[in-house]
């Protein structure tokens, strides 16, 4: 019996072409069940079904089995260029694992946030990546009561039990004022990330105890904090401390975009770097050897990052009761052209 050229091919065609029985196609094509055929079945099975032009109905898998067999990725703004390599790690993982990636945009707004969580549940995915939380944040309270299975990803809500996969930001901070302390910089200021998260709040409390563990001035005068992780907010921030007088020679930016928007204020106000102030970065985003001077940061590895937070929440679909675990991934301080042994105060 061939198939109908009038309409699409089903899973039996492909069956029949294949010489094999319909529940047997059926394991073939389905990347979790596939081991449980010989791969020259498999394979003759997909030959048949790329011959034939056959596509799998997911809805009607996802109908028969309770399982959708696709996860959603929460994004807060995917022009942040840390972005891209923990989705490309999140896929990785669950494509390996015979799953698809719905990926949804906030532009960290809770309202859009809310929207776009309440989509993805209506296509029932089976478990969400979150990168959006904060630390006061009632709709993750709400969707952890409601058992939803989630994974955190660089951020971390300290009083919810869910599982979270971040980058060792106190270390990372540490290392960064370790830096600046040895070539002799003594007041050096910190342009926090919000506090609203649990990354900007984690990073500045290190600050703070890096510059104390130094034996340097821990002054509040040398704190700005930053509404959002943007460069327009770091250069803001960055005129703030300079208005201040504070005399510092250094900073340490909450992150990479932040320590942008220093530059751009250098470039607005005639001042060197690192000849006036040094600055420190943090992510180790793409391109930043390529600036001038060339930004030292902290390299956080955000494609192993997205790959663990997918491992986990593989895990945790295979055992829904299994306890909630964090995991947290060493960063490393990349030392390039932004920094120096203090010229004068600025």
């Amino acid at each position: 019996m061939k198939p109908n050229p009038s309409s699409a091919p089903t899973l039996r065609d492909v069956a029949e072409a294949a010489g094999v029985h319909t529940a047997t196609a059926s394991r073939a094509l389905n990347p979790k069940t596939r081991q449980q055929i010989s791969a020259e079945t498999a394979r003759r099975v997909m030959r048949a079904a790329q011959a034939l032009g056959y596509q799998p109905n997911s809805v009607a898998r996802s109908l028969k089995t309770s399982r959708s067999s696709t996860v959603g990725l929460v994004i807060p703004d995917l022009t942040n260029p840390l972005f891209p390599p923990i989705v490309r790690g999140v896929e990785s993982v669950l494509e390996s694992g015979g799953y698809n990636v719905w990926i949804v945009n906030t532009d960290n707004d809770e309202e859009r946030e809310r929207a776009k969580i309440e989509s993805l549940r209506s296509r029932q995915v089976e478990g969400l990546i979150i990168a959006t939380a904060r630390l006061d944040h009632p709709l993750l309270q709400q969707l952890h009561e409601q058992g939803v299975t989630m994974v955190l990803i660089n951020r971390q809500v300290g009083h919810l039990r869910i599982p979270a996969v971040t980058g060792d930001d106190a270390t990372g901070v540490a290392a960064a004022v370790r830096h600046l302390a040895e070539l002799g910089h003594t007041r050096i200021a910190h342009l926090s990330g919000p506090l609203s998260t649990s990354t900007g709040l984690v990073r500045s409390q290190a600050f703070r105890h890096a510059v104390r563990d130094q034996g340097l001035a821990d002054d509040p005068a040398l704190v700005v904090e930053c509404a959002r992780w943007s460069e327009d907010d770091g250069a803001a921030a960055m005129r703030e401390l300079l208005e201040r007088g504070t005399g510092c020679t250094a900073v340490v930016a909450g992150n990479d975009l932040i320590a942008l928007g220093c530059y751009d204020v250098f470039a607005e106000r005639g001042l060197s770097c690192p000849g006036d102030l040094s600055v420190i970065g943090f992510n180790d985003m793409p391109f930043l050897d390529k600036l001038r001077p060339p930004l030292t940061t902290v390299a956080v590895p955000h494609h192993e990052l997205g790959a663990e937070a997918a491992r986990m929440l593989l895990d945790c679909i295979g055992e829904p009761d299994r306890p909630a675990r964090s995991l947290l991934l060493p960063v490393s301080l990349v030392v390039r052209g932004s920094t120096a042994p203090p010229y004068r105060p600025v």
